[in-house]
């Protein structure tokens, strides 16, 4: 019973992970989506598509239930899933994304918590695991890029939140009082001890 609960609670927080993921692109330009915002070229819809090249390779190789989809040799692996190139179109990503979820839901529904996996790019002797070990590992790979994804948006145009349905308007007046706020209290605490 509590397999079942565990399952059903991790599967049902990367569900909704998987869609703030995608909402992070919701309304940017083709640029905005794609363009480099940190020095090491970190971008919304890399993030996407580095996100489903993990959740297929998880989901799939580790079971041996290989993804549909088309994915280099993990021994290849050279950081293109980091960012989407010339020829790649945005509804391209989101598709392979999509598509992730529903075999990785496949993998997830068909196998008991306690199925065995292999994982050949971790280490001995960590590389045999099982379908617990790496939902959970999967959960903690989607919410740090959704958490990237959710800084990254907050730089471009100040949206931040979870979901579409709890984003609300931008107080530009409070947000400006409350970073000054904060701003005030590192300033003093970087201000040298007074006696």
């Amino acid at each position: 019973m509590i397999d079942e609960f565990a399952k059903g609670n991790l599967h049902g927080r990367l569900r909704r992970d998987r869609k703030a993921l995608l909402w992070k692109l919701d309304g940017l330009s083709e640029y905005d989506a794609r363009r480099p915002l940190t020095v090491t070229g970190t971008n919304l819809l890399g993030l996407v598509k580095h996100v489903a090249s993990v959740e297929a390779r998880y989901f799939g190789e580790v079971f041996d239930r290989p993804s549909p989809e088309p994915l280099p040799r993990w021994q290849d692996s050279d950081g293109s899933d980091l960012w989407a190139t010339e020829d790649e179109t945005r509804d391209q990503i989101i598709g392979f994304y999509r598509r992730t979820w529903e075999h990785s839901d496949a993998t997830i529904n068909e196998l008991p918590l306690d199925a065995p996996g292999h994982v050949p790019w971790w280490p001995e002797p960590h590389s045999n695991t099982n379908l617990f070990a790496i939902m959970v590992h999967v959960l903690a790979e989607s919410v740090r890029h959704a958490g990237h994804a959710d800084i990254l948006r907050e730089g471009l145009d100040g949206r931040t939140g979870l979901r579409a349905e709890l984003d609300k308007p931008i107080d530009e007046e409070a947000r400006a009082a409350h970073w000054a706020k904060i701003d005030q209290a590192a300033r003093s605490s970087a201000e040298p001890f007074k006696a």
